[in-house]
C-alpha cells in the first residue's frame, strides 16, 4: 500500500484530465466581527492552528476569532450544537462519529448529526500512538502489555487507538488502559509516568513537550508493506491512510516516520449553518492561507491542493460554493457529497424510530439502535462499518 501524497492529489487530478467546475465570479468575504470556534484543548495541534489562523483574520479581515478549548468531543460539540460558536476545529470524534450515531453519539440525547466539512488540514504530520521513549517500544506491536492511555468522553481517540493496535493484532485485554480527563491530561501523563502511549498528531504541542522531556519519544511503526495489518486497521478506521510523515516531534524529512494519518484538525458546521457565513469562512481561510501558513506545526495541511475533496463527511454547500469558484470542484465530487447527504437522510430516519424506545437502560437502548442503525443501512446500500 503506498503512502498518501496530499500534494500531488490535486495535481494528479488535473494531469488525468478531470473536468473541473468553471470558476465562477469570485464574492468579497464578509465574515462577523467576533467569530466563534471551539478546538482540542490548549497545546493541541489543532489549537495552535486555530490561534494562527485567528492571527491571520484580524490582520486581514479585522475579525475576532474566539477559540474555546474542549477536553474533548463531547465538550466540543455541546457549543456547536447549541449555536454558542459558529464552527468547530475538531477531530474524527465530532465529525464522523457523531455523524454516523455512534459511541458517546449514539447516546438518547445525542443521536446522528447532521454535520458537515468545511475545510481540514492535510499535513505532512501522522496522527497515531505515541509511546515514552524509554522503553524501547519501535513497533505497535511492543506496547503489548504497557499502559495506554483512555481519554473519557473522547471516542475518536479512544477508537483510533483501538484501530492502531489493531495493527498488531492487539486489543485493549492486551494493553492496561489508564483513564483521563482529557487530551491534554494523557499526554501530560506519559511526561509524569503514570500512562505509556498515548493518541495524538504528531505535530500536537503536547508531543514536543515529550520529545523534550526526559522519558523522549517514539512514533511505533506501521509499516505499509504490511497489507493485513492496514487492512485490520481501515476495517476499524476507514478514515486511515499511510503516510511517510516528515512533521512533527521526533521526525524530520531526514527521519521519516512510516505511520498513519487522517485530516485533522476538520473545521466543521451543522448542516442547518448559514450557506452565506459558510461560503465567506471558507473563502476566508483559502484566500488567507498565504498569511498564517508555517503560523503553526501542520498547519499548511489547509492549502486548497491538499484539500480531500470526496471523505467520509459531506461538505456543506456553502463550502462547495467556494470551491466552484476557485475551479476545483468536479461533478464527481458532487456526486460523493450527494451520497453521503443521503447515508445521513437514512440514519436520520432510523433514529427517529428510536423515540419511544426506553433510554433508560443504556446498554439495551445502545443494542437496539446500533440494530436499528445497521438493518437501515445494510438496506439503503451502504455499510455499516460497525
Amino acid at each position: 500500500m503506498k503512502p498518501i501524497q496530499f500534494k500531488t492529489l490535486f495535481s494528479a487530478a488535473l494531469l488525468a484530465g478531470v473536468a473541473f467546475a468553471a470558476p465562477v465570479q469570485a464574492q468579497k468575504a464578509e465574515l462577523p466581527s467576533t467569530l466563534a470556534w471551539t478546538a482540542y484543548d490548549v497545546g493541541s495541534g489543532g489549537y495552535n492552528q486555530a490561534v494562527a489562523i485567528g492571527g491571520a483574520l484580524k490582520r486581514n479581515l479585522d475579525v475576532n476569532l474566539r477559540v474555546l478549548p474542549g477536553k474533548n468531543d463531547i465538550s466540543r460539540q455541546v457549543p456547536l450544537r447549541e449555536g454558542k460558536v459558529h464552527f468547530s476545529a475538531t477531530g474524527l470524534g465530532a465529525s464522523f462519529y457523531a455523524q454516523e450515531g455512534v459511541y458517546e453519539f449514539g447516546e438518547k440525547n445525542w443521536g446522528p448529526q447532521e454535520v458537515t466539512v468545511l475545510m481540514a488540514s492535510n499535513s505532512d504530520g501522522g496522527l497515531s500512538i505515541g509511546a515514552a521513549g524509554d522503553l524501547g517500544i519501535k513497533t505497535v506491536a511492543d506496547l503489548k502489555g504497557k499502559r495506554v492511555a483512555w481519554v473519557v468522553g473522547s471516542p475518536s481517540l479512544n477508537e483510533n487507538n483501538t484501530a492502531i493496535l489493531s495493527y498488531a493484532g492487539l486489543t485493549w485485554d492486551d494493553v492496561k488502559k489508564v483513564e483521563f480527563s482529557g487530551f491534554g491530561a494523557s499526554w501530560d501523563g506519559i511526561i509524569n509516568g503514570q500512562v505509556d502511549a498515548a493518541f495524538a498528531s504528531t505535530t500536537s504541542g503536547k508531543a514536543y513537550q515529550l520529545e523534550n522531556s526526559p522519558r523522549g519519544l517514539v512514533w511505533p511503526t506501521l509499516p505499509h508493506g504490511d497489507k493485513a495489518g492496514w487492512d485490520r486497521v481501515q476495517d476499524k478506521a476507514p478514515f486511515f491512510v499511510p503516510i511517510m510523515a516528515t512533521e512533527g516531534a521526533a521526525m524530520s524529512k531526514d527521519k521519516p516516520w512510516e505511520g498513519s494519518t487522517y485530516p485533522y484538525p476538520i473545521l466543521l458546521s451543522y448542516k442547518s449553518q448559514d450557506e452565506k457565513l459558510v461560503y465567506n469562512m471558507t473563502k476566508a481561510m483559502i484566500d488567507n492561507f498565504p498569511d498564517y501558513k508555517g503560523g503553526a506545526p501542520g498547519i499548511d495541511g489547509w492549502a486548497l491542493d491538499r484539500q480531500i475533496l470526496k471523505w467520509v463527511v459531506p461538505y456543506h454547500p456553502g463550502a462547495i460554493k467556494a470551491f466552484k469558484e476557485k475551479g476545483v470542484w468536479t461533478d464527481d465530487m458532487q456526486a460523493h457529497n450527494d451520497k453521503l447527504f443521503e447515508r445521513q437522510a437514512v440514519l436520520k430516519t432510523a433514529w427517529a424510530t428510536m423515540k419511544d424506545v426506553d433510554g433508560g437502560n443504556k446498554d439495551a437502548f445502545e443494542k437496539k439502535w446500533m440494530e436499528t442503525r445497521n438493518a437501515a443501512l445494510t438496506k439503503a446500500g451502504f455499510k455499516p462499518i460497525w
